[in-house]
């Protein structure tokens, strides 16, 4: 599993959240506030619906409505190349 962190600016935040689900390789998005609280922690399962996700993504543009700078943490399985 790897670790990967973006800083963006609150109105940034959904889209950027969107963008990382489309992705499919994600295990769980952490999002932090500027001095490195936790605010918000989910995990994506493989073939997450999109009925699923609708209820995280309200509450993702509520807190990128109150939010500056944040950070958010997104840990992504490893693809293994077997030969």
């Amino acid at each position: 599993m790897t670790k990967e962190s973006f800083s963006i600016h609150g109105e940034n935040l959904l889209n950027k959240i969107k963008e990382l689900i489309a992705e499919g390789n994600i295990r769980k998005i952490t999002i932090t506030d500027k001095s490195g609280k936790e605010l918000m922690s989910f995990p994506l399962t493989v073939g997450v619906a999109g009925v699923l996700v609708a209820p995280v993504l309200a509450a993702i543009g509520t807190i990128a409505a109150l939010m500056g700078e944040c950070t958010i943490t997104v840990e992504r399985d490893e693809e293994e190349n077997k030969s």
